[in-house]
């Protein structure tokens, strides 16, 4: 196969820097991409991360996952890109330095603007010929998501690979005209994405949970050979939302937070109070519909009107609160997911 300028043999690994606009210091950039080109004939899967520059968890996520045993003897081709948004990344910044959005830009045009050339040039190098994507985001700045996962759940394969992945919660998503999932699927290549954390943090759990989805992917495809009896064990079933609102301020003011992520909520209980910073008024948040919290600002100052919690709405939410409880529980520290997994 072929990456840029670099032909990779099968059973070879390594990476190729596709070269990109340079900075205005006529600073090189490049897009690296990781090839690792199995012996076998299998799938080919293209993992990206950090579309948006300060979305950071699924750079830690792909590192990880490069560094896992379970790839030795792998079939087929994975192809890794750690930071897409080079220009943002740098800037600790969500969009490229003319303030685009990168997931809005695509397919992209070569003789077009900066997104629409490295929008071009993942699409043509790493995207095209691939059989399945999985995008890595996290929450904007200030907000935190709840590990889940988005993907046309009706379209063929696809709630079995969402269900593989392993993400507590699942959302049937729309596509959007201008995002890496709405072109590829365009082209043919259907594409998980894997909301987890905040910008510009780490966060563990959602890292852990990040490496073992991608891998629990790659052994429903055959990509890699079958986990041991444990980690098969540890699988719960996630469950999918039916649909998802938000609970808005209905005034200006300061934050208490009384619903964590995950929390499981009555329709019009209190999910938080606004307080006036120069009186004792205090306001609740009531929850709009009973559900599962898969979403919340962290910012504690907020305007009304704002988006504070996102909550998801399910068939059973006795039993969706259940597999969030687990996932939290198989997640913890001490199972440490850069340790073999065969």
């Amino acid at each position: 196969m072929r990456i840029g300028d670099r032909e990779i043999l099968a059973g070879q690994r390594l990476r190729v820097d596709l070269p990109l606009p340079s900075l205005f210091t006529q600073t090189a950039v490049f897009l690296p991409v990781h090839v690792l080109h199995g012996r076998r004939p299998g799938p080919r899967l293209c993992v990206t991360a950090a579309i948006h520059g300060d979305e950071i968890n699924g750079v830690s996520v792909i590192r990880r996952l490069l560094a896992s045993p379970a790839l030795r003897g792998l079939r087929g081709t994975l192809l890794a890109v750690p930071v897409v948004n080079v220009y943002g990344f740098v800037r600790h910044s969500r969009y490229l330095p003319d303030r685009r959005d990168l997931n809005r830009s695509f397919p992209g045009s070569e003789s077009g603007s900066l997104a629409g050339r490295l929008a071009a040039a993942l699409m043509a190098e790493v995207v095209a010929d691939s059989d399945l994507g999985i995008d890595l985001h996290t929450g904007a700045a200030h907000r935190e998501n709840l590990p889940q996962i988005r993907a046309q759940l009706d379209e063929p394969g696809m709630l079995a690979l969402a269900r593989a992945f392993g993400a507590p919660v699942m959302l049937n998503a729309d596509l959007r005209d201008g995002s890496l999932r709405g072109e590829a699927a365009a082209q043919g290549v259907p594409v998980l994405v894997y909301e987890a954390g905040e910008a510009l943090r780490f966060d563990e759990l959602s890292i852990r949970a990040g490496v073992r989805g991608i891998l629990n992917v790659m052994r429903l495809l055959g990509m890699i050979r079958e986990g041991s009896r444990r980690h098969r064990q540890v699988l719960h079933q996630p469950v999918v939302a039916r649909s998802s609102t938000w609970a808005r301020a209905h005034q200006s003011g300061m934050l208490r937070f009384l619903k964590p992520l995950g929390a499981r909520v009555q329709k019009g209980e209190s999910l938080a109070v606004v307080a006036d910073p120069f009186s004792q008024q205090e306001d609740p948040v009531p929850s709009p519909a009973s559900g599962i919290v898969i979403g919340r600002v962290n910012l504690p100052l907020v305007t009304e009107g704002e988006a504070l919690f996102h909550i998801a709405r399910f068939g059973k939410t006795d039993i969706a609160a259940e597999t969030v409880e687990r996932f939290q529980s198989l997640m913890e520290p001490e199972d440490d997911v850069s340790e073999p997994l065969d």
